[in-house]
């Protein structure tokens, strides 16, 4: 089974970004992450070859690879596009503006719930010991902890191909936010020109990253077969301790879903509740916000809320809003930052909720398995963060997806309620 999902959502919006269409055989990535933990559980007493055990590790190394290096020019070229996108909705007017106001907000208390209760989260219910066998590919090496004046320095990098090659995130995400303003402030026909070439970029990468992730199984496979072998069945009690923590952030905006229709909505919970219902279970069921937007525009009918309001903002956060991203990507980093004994400073936590904020931006509407990919890597690599683990973490994340969605879908609504409340207060007075 494959799971095809459109990587852009042109049919949300009035964007003519309209990125390729993926098909990612989800189910046989998970399966073979399955297969390989079981298989290397098995051999793990010895009898197999160490040169097979050393030609299965190259196989994962390779794909592991692979995946890495499409991430810098397909963030760059997602960037690029998803702040055009915010840009052109911001010249629509004020309910306009007042959603990119709750888009930001949500995004960022997301963040900083998530950078509060993570780590007391993680000494309450700590990682299984079995879960460092998934670190055997990371790099040795102590992290480097920047001082608040290095920190401030690194913000700019004097040479932007010096700071990809060494894949410095922050001064690269800094840049190219700040190239994206400066296109949309150009004539027509070179705004046009610049945004077509990242458009054919960001579609020439997600079509490399389509075929990388289309070897997935074999990938995952192999990778897989090292942590069992060298964790044993613990691996599988670790991936369920992840998927519960992760999926746990996702939780709190799905909270605050409820809690900001009542508040700035004006919606009880219960009505919000029974509202939401069909449109909950369609993102269950498909895990697309996309495939969501018309139980949404009925759920925003039950609710009453006026038909010019919807129309406008719900295509509009398909298109460019992920309200679940910086809470749960950043869980994922600092899951894994606690997997491998790294302890976060707040300036690199700072780092952290500042990137994925800005990289929210740009991956919204893509597949599950490509926004883990294009989300949570750069958010590692400026953290300081291994990025090694994602590789095996992607091959289950459909199951933390469902919270994404399920969450992502209640708060656009929630936040469509919002701004309709605030138009209507607007036009009475």
């Amino acid at each position: 089974m494959t799971n095809d999902v459109p990587a852009g959502a042109p049919a949300a919006s009035d964007s003519n970004f309209e990125l390729v269409a993926i098909r990612l055989p989800v189910i046989a990535t998970f399966a073979a992450l399955i297969v390989g933990l079981g298989l290397g559980v098995a051999f793990a007493g010895g009898g197999l070859p160490q040169w097979l055990q050393d030609s299965i590790a190259l196989v994962g190394t390779l794909w592991l690879r692979a995946l890495q290096m499409t991430i810098i020019p397909l963030v760059a070229s997602l960037l690029v596009l998803g702040i055009a996108q915010m840009m052109s909705a911001a010249r629509a007017g004020a309910a306009a503006i007042k959603f990119l106001v709750l888009v930001f907000a949500v995004l960022i208390a997301g963040g900083i719930f998530t950078a509060l209760i993570m780590p007391m989260v993680l000494q309450t219910i700590p990682i299984p010991e079995a879960a460092s066998g998934f670190l055997a590919e990371v790099p040795g090496g102590e992290q480097q902890v920047p001082g608040i004046l290095d920190f401030a320095a690194s913000l700019i990098a004097p040479n932007m191909i010096a700071a990809a090659a060494e894949t410095s995130m922050l001064p690269l995400t800094i840049f190219f936010a700040l190239f994206a303003v400066a296109i949309a402030k150009l004539p027509g026909g070179q705004n046009k020109t610049l945004l077509g070439f990242f458009h054919a970029l960001a579609n020439a990468m997600l079509m490399i990253i389509g075929w990388v992730l289309w070897l997935a199984p074999a990938g995952v496979l192999a990778l897989a077969f090292g942590v069992g072998m060298r964790s044993g069945g613990g691996a599988f009690a670790a991936l369920a301790h992840y998927i519960l923590i992760v999926s746990a952030m996702g939780g709190f905006i799905l909270v605050l879903a409820y809690l900001l229709a009542w508040v700035l909505g004006g919606i009880s919970p219960l009505r919000f509740a029974k509202a939401l219902v069909p449109a909950q279970a369609v993102a269950v069921s498909t895990q697309s916000s996309l495939a969501s937007l018309p139980a949404m525009l009925d759920s925003a009918t039950r609710l009453k809320l006026r038909p010019e309001t919807s129309e406008f903002v719900l295509p509009l956060a398909v298109a460019i809003f992920r309200a679940t991203s910086v809470a749960m990507n950043l869980a994922v980093a600092l899951y894994v930052a606690a997997l491998a004994g790294i302890e976060v400073p707040l300036t690199l936590m700072i780092v952290g909720i500042l990137i994925a904020v800005i990289i929210s931006i740009g991956s919204v509407s893509l597949p599950g398995s490509i926004s883990f990919v294009v989300s949570i890597g750069p958010i590692a690599l400026a953290m300081g963060v291994p990025i090694e683990p994602l590789a095996l973490l992607v091959a289950v994340e459909m199951l933390p997806d469902i919270m994404r969605t399920l969450a992502n879908v209640t708060m656009n609504v929630a936040v469509t309620s919002a701004v309709d409340r605030g138009g209507s207060d607007e036009a009475s007075d």
